[in-house]
């Protein structure tokens, strides 16, 4: 995120930006979007409203919405690696597991350090493995080193949720 707010510049009306989150924080989610969406409505090129915004609208599962403010910013600034990361959580939700995978990779070619992004990417290698290890239990049912890693597997992924 220190990227992404960094864009921002002194232009940022950071009284919006608060203003925005408190409601937020107050759970007032609905008084948060609306805000946040007149707020970009006033300055479409804030890149911290419109991240707050697409945060906001993820938040909401309002996931197509969510989907086209992260992939605009991604286009707007394709070197930021948060835009990346929430893709890949709207993908890992509606199920595209290699789509999610494809934008951790970027995110995480944009920042290797990005802690949040690389924790993700280990999600989604977890699903894929079990989605591989469970076609192979199909196959092989007798195998009992294949039942250990799905069933510890299965645990991993439950914990994670």
């Amino acid at each position: 995120m220190a990227a992404l707010l960094a864009i921002g510049g002194a232009a940022v009306r950071a009284d919006e930006v608060a203003a925005v989150r408190q409601l937020q924080r107050s759970g007032d989610t609905a008084a948060a979007l609306e805000r946040a969406e007149r707020a970009v409505a006033a300055e479409p090129r804030n890149t911290r409203l419109r991240f707050l915004h697409g945060v906001l609208l993820l938040d909401a599962q309002r996931d197509d919405a969510a989907m086209a403010v992260f992939l605009r910013l991604s286009e707007d600034y394709p070197e930021l690696p948060e835009p990346f990361n929430n893709m890949a959580l709207l993908h890992a939700r509606a199920g595209r597991i290699d789509a999610a995978r494809q934008a951790l990779e970027t995110a995480l070619r944009n920042d290797p350090g990005h802690a949040v992004a690389r924790r993700n990417l280990g999600d989604i290698h977890l699903r894929l493995a079990l989605q591989a290890w469970e076609t192979a239990a199909q196959q092989l049912p007798a195998d009992a080193a294949l039942q250990r890693k799905l069933q510890v597997a299965r645990e991993l992924a439950a914990a994670s949720r």
